[in-house]
Parts: structure tokens; C-alpha cells; sequence
């Protein structure tokens, strides 16, 4: 089978991984593999703030985790946001922009990522949850600490590390597709 192919078929969602950072090259890779992403008008408004301090990460995570717990359903543990991935790509764009696809443009680098760490025989998890930090009182602070371009907003994140668990494929719904000839 074509590798990029595998790499669609065989990717899943880490809900696990180990503390081992990232190497250099493993980083400068999935970067690659971000910025080859194709974009609207080839516009490329994105940003790719790459978090690799352990103890921002766990901070952002406990921030998340009481916004979750203040809500009427509850929500998911500090622990299950990002799984203690040593490495948490946040992808940002322009908030003002007169771009409609910019969202999809994210999506597209954040999925790049995700294939790239499964070539690299990494575990990868895409997160949008902390979209609800970005929207609370502490959303200006992490945008700082995480160099955000002024005037920028958080689209989506991708946690990647080595995975200490495994899945089978989720299972494919009938009826998602229609061939019109």
C-alpha cells in the first residue's frame, strides 16, 4: 500500500503518551509538514506556537479543568486534555480577517501534523477543547505566553509524543458516501 495511504489507514488518536521529548528533527518535520499545508488563495494565516514547557502545559490544563467543572455537566479532567503529550502544537490566526476558509486552512496544517507524526511512528491527538481557555478571562495570558501575533486567536491543537496506548480504527458509519455519475 502507499505509504500515505497507511499512514490515513492507520492513524488514531493517542489518549496516552509517554514524557520523551520530541527530537529536533521529529520537530522540525511535523513543522515542515505544517507550513507545506495548502491554503485559500494560498493566504497561509496561520501560526504554529509550539509548547513544549511541561509546567505551562499543566497550568493551561488545570485552567481548562475548572472552566469544564464550573459548567452543568462537568467535563473532562486536567489529565485528559492533552493526555501529558510532551509537545502541544497550538495553531492561531488572524481573529479579524476576510478570509471564510481560514478555519479550514488550520484544520488542513493540523492534519498535516497528524499524518507527519504517524509517518515518524509518533501518536498524535487534535484537540479543540482549549478553545474554551482561549475564550475565558486567562485567554490573554496563554496568547502571550504562547507568542500568538497580536491581533490572533486560537483555531485548533494538536498534542504529539511518543504513545503508550492503542486503539482499533473507529468503526466507518454506512451511508457517508454517494457516487453520482
Amino acid at each position: 500500500m502507499n505509504e500515505v495511504l497507511k499512514a490515513i489507514q492507520d492513524r488514531r488518536s493517542t489518549r496516552g503518551f509517554n514524557d520523551v521529548q520530541l527530537t529536533d528533527g521529529q520537530l522540525k518535520a511535523l513543522i515542515d509538514a505544517a507550513l507545506a499545508a495548502p491554503s485559500a488563495r494560498n493566504s497561509q494565516m496561520w501560526h504554529f506556537s509550539v509548547v513544549q514547557n511541561r509546567e505551562l502545559l499543566d497550568e493551561f490544563s488545570r485552567d481548562f479543568a475548572s472552566l469544564m467543572a464550573k459548567g452543568a455537566q462537568g467535563g473532562p479532567a486536567a489529565d485528559r486534555l492533552f493526555y501529558h503529550a510532551p509537545t502541544v502544537i497550538f495553531i492561531s490566526r488572524p481573529a479579524e480577517c476576510d478570509n471564510s476558509f481560514v478555519e479550514v486552512d488550520c484544520g488542513i496544517a493540523c492534519e498535516n501534523i497528524a499524518l507527519a507524526a504517524q509517518g515518524l511512528g509518533l501518536g498524535s491527538v487534535i484537540v479543540g477543547l482549549p478553545k474554551q481557555v482561549f475564550l475565558s478571562d486567562r485567554g490573554a495570558y496563554y496568547c502571550g505566553k504562547f507568542g500568538f501575533p497580536e491581533g490572533y486567536c486560537f483555531s485548533i491543537a494538536i498534542a504529539v509524543g511518543n504513545n503508550t496506548v492503542t486503539k482499533e480504527a473507529h468503526p466507518i458509519g454506512e451511508g457517508k458516501v454517494n457516487l453520482v455519475l
